[in-house]
């Protein structure tokens, strides 16, 4: 029992990240507050694993650790961002509460979806990575309007009902995908670290991996469960 309370300290590790991140925020220390969010990403992409090999849900069945980190992906994953467009002013003035608003709404109802996540591991619409889609507008540093579409074109994504590539759980290419997601996490790092003089070459490498991402959850929305995507299951499940 104590492997599984350790596993939800860790987890819950990320509300300590969620605060420091949204007081560097405050504080317009955007490359600090995006390092606690990336150090978050790292405890979510591995807390999964650490859970089901210490069966929590076994020898904790009364506490949800799946709840528990549903809260730390809000905080993590859409308010702190939002805190950061309304701060950094990354859209014209006058829309950036509304547009920070419109984030925090969108992914409320995005987050409440029965089918948020799906059985065969998939996320339904835009899941939410507005972490990463907020971090590329502050180093990208484009114009506030160009900005503002951005941000409301996956406002309107979470709504649509694509389903999204699970990285770590999602069967077809989960391989692959996983080990060029951590050289995309690397870059990330790498950003940070060279922010607010961020390389355009790194920032433009970097952007493969989340246009590998979208292609591929597109390619396999649209393929559905038809025979291809039932033999890539089996054929690419490490």
């Amino acid at each position: 029992m104590i492997s599984a309370w350790l596993v939800h300290a860790y987890t819950a590790s990320g509300l300590v990240l969620a605060f420091l991140a949204a007081r560097a925020v405050i504080d317009f220390n955007y490359r600090a507050a995006f390092f606690w969010l990336w150090l978050q990403v790292v405890i979510d992409a591995t807390d999964g694993v650490l859970a089901r090999r210490a069966r929590v849900s076994e020898r904790i069945p009364w506490f949800d650790g799946a709840k528990l980190d549903d809260i730390v992906d809000y905080l993590t994953y859409v308010f702190v961002p939002a805190l950061c467009v309304w701060r950094a002013v990354l859209v014209p003035d006058a829309w950036a509460f509304p547009v920070a608003i419109a984030i925090l709404l969108a992914s409320g109802y995005g987050f409440s979806r029965k089918d948020a996540k799906t059985t065969d591991h998939f996320f339904t619409g835009f899941p939410s990575y507005w972490n990463v889609v907020v971090f590329y507008l502050i180093v990208a540093g484009w114009s506030s309007f160009v900005n503002a579409a951005v941000l409301l074109v996956f406002v309107v994504l979470v709504f649509i009902p694509i389903r999204y590539v699970y990285p770590s759980r999602t069967p077809i290419l989960r391989l692959f995908t996983n080990v060029i997601g951590s050289i995309w996490s690397a870059l990330m790092l790498l950003m940070l670290w060279q922010y607010p003089d961020v390389s355009r070459l790194v920032m433009w490498i970097s952007l493969v991996f989340p246009s590998y991402y979208i292609a591929l959850s597109l390619w396999l929305h649209y393929r559905g469960s038809d025979p291809l995507s039932r033999s890539l299951s089996r054929g690419l499940t490490p």
